[in-house]
């Protein structure tokens, strides 16, 4: 069960970065990620009431933390991301998520640290910087803030993964999601009225589709693979959960393949030094060592 999980977040993350793009056509980064929370939101709300009856107010409190750190900040660094390097490389970036939840783990949630574990993460930042320095072939100092902006929300993300694990290890996934989300609502429209959104021609197809599509992102790759990946933290731990983002780059390149984005042989290496990273991490993680 718990690599079925695996796989289909996979395919619904790994998807989630083209289409940011197909939103990015007619829309701000800004209104990109608010209606994908909204979207994620509204989907919920049927949820909340009951779930708001079921958690006690602490829980209630890092529900609605999680929805900020682990859905609404990143999506917007994501997105603003996203107008300025390739999808597949937003996807490879994501896959130092596993790594930030080992150091922030260790540094602040009591997460022992051994050598081998740390020559892991050694190797997953080495492969970060291979990625920095050779967007598209060559130096690109123009696109460094972009790309830092992903890796803050991966430590977002890593933020997140160890409140999880930590402090709603007992909670029903679909509670957790349905609060965060509903209370995402007041700021993902707060933030569409900011940008202007009210103010665009919604008879316009080109349009449509950008909503359209940051509407499914909301819809799937949020509220849907957000109740998924809290399954699976229940049923293999937050570092297993984590590693799905090692998966979600192989789906964001070929996708990025099919929209014709220049993929170079030295990013696939960088993705290639973070996965092995990855997998030294694990590797000892599998044999006990905590």
């Amino acid at each position: 069960m718990k690599w079925l999980l695996y796989i289909i977040l996979c395919l619904i993350w790994g998807s989630s970065f083209i289409l940011m793009k197909e939103g990015l056509v007619k829309l701000s980064a800004y209104e990109v990620a608010a209606i994908r929370m909204l979207s994620a939101g509204i989907i919920s709300l049927p949820f909340a009431y009951r779930s708001l009856q079921d958690l006690s107010k602490k829980q209630r409190a890092y529900s609605i933390l999680t929805g900020l750190l682990g859905s609404y900040l990143p999506a917007i660094l994501f997105c603003v991301a996203e107008t300025k390097i390739d999808s597949a490389l937003a996807g490879m970036l994501n896959a130092l998520t596993p790594l930030f939840v080992l150091v922030i783990g260790f540094l602040f949630f009591g997460l022992k640290m051994v050598r081998e574990k740390l020559l892991g993460v050694l190797i997953g930042f080495a492969g970060m910087i291979v990625l920095f320095f050779n967007q598209t072939g060559s130096l690109n100092f123009g696109q460094l803030p972009f790309l830092l902006l992903i890796v803050i929300a991966t430590i977002c993300y890593g933020i997140n993964v160890n409140i999880a694990g930590r402090f709603l290890q007992g909670v029903k996934p679909l509670a957790i999601a349905s609060v965060a989300f509903t209370f995402l609502i007041p700021l993902s429209v707060i933030l569409l009225w900011s940008q202007g959104f009210f103010g665009h021609v919604f008879t316009d197809d080109k349009i449509i589709l950008s909503i359209g599509s940051a509407a499914v992102l909301g819809i799937t790759g949020t509220a849907i693979a957000t109740i998924l990946f809290y399954m699976l933290m229940k049923k293999a731990g937050p570092l297993f959960s984590s590693m799905v983002t090692y998966g979600i780059p192989f789906v964001a390149v070929a996708w990025g393949y099919v929209y014709g984005e220049k993929i170079t042989f030295v990013q696939i290496a960088g993705l290639m030094i973070i996965l092995s990273g990855v997998y030294v991490v694990n590797r000892f993680n599998a044999k006990g060592i905590k």
